[in-house]
């Protein structure tokens, strides 16, 4: 009795080690999937780019603009109105937009459109029995089904995260404009402040954020059970998941970033 009443207890958490040891092995096997001869997803790498990128342009859009107008747009223009020092808000756009809002909203937007259809696309073919099917077949899902999925969102993601960057400064200069400043100031501190490692770097966080997003949401996808229902309740747990492993992963990566570069964190 004590036995079950433990193992109960500790169920969640050996589930949750259980599945992280599942994520890093199908990383492990999609990395090593995509570097190894054969190279038959061609095609599929194609049209999940394409479709990743028709879905989530617009809101993406969207987004960028509103996060970039309100959050640190008006909200730091403000403050800083407060201190006649609203040529100033350049330089704070740099740590806001390139450092975090951009990667952030790019992630969000991509787990959320992008994501959910992968899960539910992979989901729906687990329930068929499809990738059953395959593998008696002898073709590899995951050279073929994972892989291109796999590419495809780390490159649409990082494509994105310029995307995001553009629109969410325009939100910026929308602020500006409001406050009927000039731009010269804003443009001033936004490039004294922006670095090469600074927009590399978000570029870089936001590919990896797309290779978790799309590890996942594959995951999730394949390894569905209990019908329709199974596949909505695997959609949910993936885009959760994702954003969970995003934030995770920002923390680490920003941290690390900081420590090794601390010029970054002066401000001009």
């Amino acid at each position: 009795m004590v036995r079950a009443a433990a193992d109960r207890a500790f169920a969640p958490a050996r589930d949750f080690f259980t599945e992280i040891g599942e994520l890093v092995l199908l990383t492990g096997r999609t990395i090593g999937s995509a570097v190894r001869a054969p190279y038959p997803y061609g095609n599929e790498f194609i049209g999940q780019f394409l479709f990743a990128l028709q879905l989530c342009w617009f809101p993406l859009l969207i987004s960028t603009v509103a996060f970039g107008f309100g959050a640190p747009g008006l909200q730091a223009a403000n403050f800083l109105s407060l201190f006649g020092a609203l040529d100033r808000l350049g330089g704070f756009f740099v740590l806001a937009s390139i450092r975090e809002f951009a990667p952030f909203v790019t992630a969000v937007v991509v787990a959320g459109v992008a994501g959910t259809a992968i899960t539910a696309d992979l989901g729906a073919r687990k329930i068929r029995e499809e990738l059953d099917a395959l593998q008696v077949l002898g073709v590899d899902p995951i050279k073929n089904l994972v892989v291109p999925r796999f590419l495809a969102l780390m490159l649409v993601t990082g494509l994105f995260d310029i995307f995001a960057l553009l629109f969410g400064i325009a939100g910026g200069i929308g602020a500006e404009l409001l406050y009927q400043q000039p731009l010269g100031g804003f443009f001033g501190t936004l490039f004294a402040n922006a670095s090469t490692l600074e927009l590399g770097a978000s570029v870089l966080k936001c590919t990896l954020f797309g290779a978790i997003i799309a590890i996942v949401c594959c995951y999730k996808g394949m390894t569905a059970t209990g019908g329709a229902a199974g596949v909505g309740r695997a959609v949910n747990e993936a885009v959760v998941i994702s954003l969970l492993g995003v934030f995770a992963f920002n923390y680490v990566f920003t941290q690390t970033l900081l420590a090794t570069n601390p010029s970054l964190q002066t401000i001009k």
